[in-house]
């Protein structure tokens, strides 16, 4: 066949949509739709269920705190089974902790008047208000509940690691639709690497200086090292960029790269930034295989986790 015909191999096919169409037949009927990111979705798609399907991969979920503040919570909390380990953020904790004890978020708009909801005492998280009470107060008030407990418990052990002490708290919270305790009733360890950057940080940074408590972050590091090492096939599911991506990517460098990859982004390329770096860009570093299966999807999260989640039935 000729490069030509190689290339035009593929046409583009319409979307036939009809009345009472389910998730998985709209997403078998985009296999050819050509439409820009959403083909990326398509391949996204694919590439998950082929992670789900390999038992011999190890598969990582890292996201960032943001879209723990939106409904999309609950979407991750009942993926969490799915995965082998979770990376992501301090801000996580927060947020999941402020709603699994009450906290009301509310639904606003980009365009509000900042003054006027700081004269308020509404803080404004994109399109999100929290009330200050319904955020602060509840993550202060349950940290330090779970914490005493967790400090006079028989099985106290006076230093712990990010991973070790989020168990403990998913141990002791109620709530189903926390992503923290949903990870401690499927085994799934939380790694937060930049666990001191947000309120839960301060509550521990504040506890720690009245009782007799160390947090060693390295153990997760060593954990993250082991991880690489013992499994030669891994896979990720990557929202958003920052500490929580480049933590996947990181240590799967030590094994020779991820296998499989899928990338969700909003962020630009081209100021060099990890956010918005291609997954490309990663197999230049080692930290993608050059075979490995993988593909970077621009677009909100918020819109598309969900509908891929369904597809693969990650629910």
């Amino acid at each position: 066949m000729a490069m030509k015909d190689r290339i035009l191999k593929k046409g583009v096919k319409d979307v036939k949509l009809k009345k009472g169409m389910g998730v998985a037949e709209l997403i078998e009927s985009m296999a050819s739709i050509g439409g820009f990111s959403a083909q990326h979705m398509v391949d996204g798609i694919k590439i998950l269920k082929d992670m789900k399907t390999d038992k011999d991969s190890f598969n990582f979920l890292s996201f960032p705190a943001d879209i723990v503040s939106t409904g999309v919570r609950g979407v991750l909390a009942s993926s969490v089974k799915y995965f082998d380990a979770i990376i992501t953020t301090c801000g996580t904790l927060d947020h999941d902790l402020a709603r699994a004890f009450g906290g009301k978020y509310s639904l606003g708009t980009f365009n509000a008047d900042d003054n006027v909801l700081h004269r308020m005492g509404i803080y404004r998280l994109g399109n999100i208000f929290i009330e200050n009470r319904e955020y602060g107060t509840k993550v202060e008030d349950s940290f330090m509940k779970i914490m005493d407990d967790i400090y006079s418990s028989k099985d106290y052990k006076k230093e712990y690691s990010p991973s070790e002490l989020i168990r403990e708290f998913g141990k002791r919270m109620k709530d189903e639709s926390s992503i923290i305790r949903q990870a401690y009733l499927n085994d799934v360890p939380i790694f937060n690497p930049g666990i001191v950057d947000g309120a839960f940080g301060t509550q521990l940074t504040l506890f720690a200086q009245d009782h007799d408590f160390k947090l060693n972050v390295l153990k997760d590091e060593i954990a993250l090292s082991n991880i690489a090492f013992d499994n030669k096939v891994t896979g990720a599911l990557m929202v958003g960029g920052g500490i929580s991506k480049h933590h996947v990517i990181w240590w799967n460098q030590f094994k020779g790269g991820l296998d499989y990859a899928v990338y969700i982004t909003t962020a630009s390329q081209y100021d060099g930034s990890l956010s918005g770096a291609r997954l490309t860009e990663a197999v230049s570093w080692g930290k993608i295989k050059e075979k490995a299966k993988y593909v970077t999807i621009d677009g909100d999260a918020t819109i598309i986790l969900p509908i891929m989640m369904a597809a693969t039935e990650m629910v």
